[in-house]
């Protein structure tokens, strides 16, 4: 695009003065003035949509991969339920086995509790004076030996 300097513009306004009139050239100034204006305003929304079209792509894009990891983070938390409930089973079944394999007498099937499922069940008051506090560690562990 060609650079318009201070005397490109003052040949332009005395030609435009010459060709134009002096009657007529403020008025044509200012219907110029006006139509640069309303291309600047035309242009500049025009930018901004296609800015709000961009950032929109993006967060749609964002939004994607963030379902995408939900998914993933879903799946790994079912097959690590399954896997925990798998184990559970192995270990219910080889409880029953070593109960069968024992003292027949001393356990029975009633007697082996089933695995926790997730539940506490407190006693307040039965379990409040079988409460006790930690044995404080040793100083040897507390404190790291100087070399």
């Amino acid at each position: 695009m060609p650079e318009l300097s201070l005397s490109h513009l003052m040949i332009v306004g005395i030609v435009a003065l010459i060709v134009i009139g002096p009657e007529r050239l403020p008025r044509v100034a200012r219907t110029m003035g006006h139509l640069l204006g309303r291309l600047q305003r035309y242009v500049g929304q025009v930018k901004a949509d296609i800015n709000r079209e961009m950032q929109l792509d993006d967060l749609k894009k964002f939004q994607e991969q963030m379902v995408d990891e939900a998914g993933k983070i879903k799946s790994s938390f079912t097959d690590v339920g399954d896997e925990l409930r798998s184990v559970e089973s192995s270990l219910n079944a080889s409880v029953m086995t070593a109960a069968g394999e024992g003292s027949k007498d001393s356990l029975s099937p009633d007697s082996v509790s089933p695995a926790p499922t997730g539940e506490l069940h407190v006693n307040a008051e039965s379990d409040a004076d079988n409460w006790k506090l930690p044995e404080p560690l040793p100083e040897s562990v507390v404190t790291p030996s100087k070399p």
